[in-house]
């Protein structure tokens, strides 16, 4: 479907991670899926889908906004093992798991940060230093925009993955997305197996440098979205 080959050594750290994912969720809320097959459709090809809008992932420098117990981020990991994916929460307790996933599956390519993503907006340690961001269901479009657009460097691009209201939600971003230096590029739709609906991959491309003032405080961006 998504036209990856994927080696007997990736398939086995797709099925290492599963046995951890349920594993711990037994003692923490990482993740409301439990079915293993549910797993590989809603979180791993999903995660995946994101190589239809990104020709190429190698040696590229991406940051998972919101990486939850991470995805899209880890799946990314493992497909692509030259890609340096950060994941960015600001929950330690999934990010102790991205860790501890991490080194089980030898991902040396993967690594956690514990941060919101106002303050790593602001960070110059991350301030417009990726090529890619992307985030998977963090928050409305016009405070997700806010939220990942910093963090792209010059010519690179936000991936939002949405769903049903993609077109609508990003409708009401679009002021938004020019504020923080954006230019919205295409919407393309994503169709999973078993899934009756479909998912979106909305990509914004980073034309203009961030105004300073933005991202704005931690929290603000949520309680007074950019319109």
């Amino acid at each position: 479907m998504l036209g990856l080959e994927l080696t007997d050594g990736q398939l086995r750290q797709f099925q290492i991670l599963t046995e951890l994912l349920l594993d711990w969720n037994q003692r923490m809320n990482l993740t409301g899926i439990t079915d293993p097959a549910a797993i590989v459709t809603k979180h791993y090809l999903d995660s995946l889908s994101l190589a239809r809008a990104v020709p190429r992932f190698d040696l590229m420098r991406l940051i998972d906004v919101g990486a939850g117990a991470g995805f899209p981020g880890l799946p990314l990991a493992i497909v692509f093992p030259k890609l340096q994916a950060t994941l960015l929460d600001s929950t330690q307790k999934k990010l102790r798991f991205i860790k501890y996933a991490s080194d089980a599956l030898g991902l040396a390519n993967a690594r956690p940060l514990h941060m919101r993503a106002e303050d790593a907006g602001r960070s110059q340690k991350h301030r417009e230093r990726y090529d890619i961001v992307v985030a998977r269901a963090v928050a409305k479009m016009p405070t997700l925009m806010e939220y990942t657009l910093p963090l792209a460097r010059l010519n690179g691009q936000v991936i939002a993955m949405r769903g049903s209201e993609a077109y609508e939600e990003t409708n009401e971003a679009a002021k938004a997305i020019d504020q923080l230096g954006g230019e919205m590029f295409s919407i393309e739709e994503v169709r999973l197996p078993t899934l009756d609906k479909p998912r979106y991959l909305v990509a914004i491309d980073k034309i203009q440098p961030t105004p300073e003032r933005f991202p704005r405080q931690a929290g603000q961006p949520s309680r007074q979205p950019l319109v």
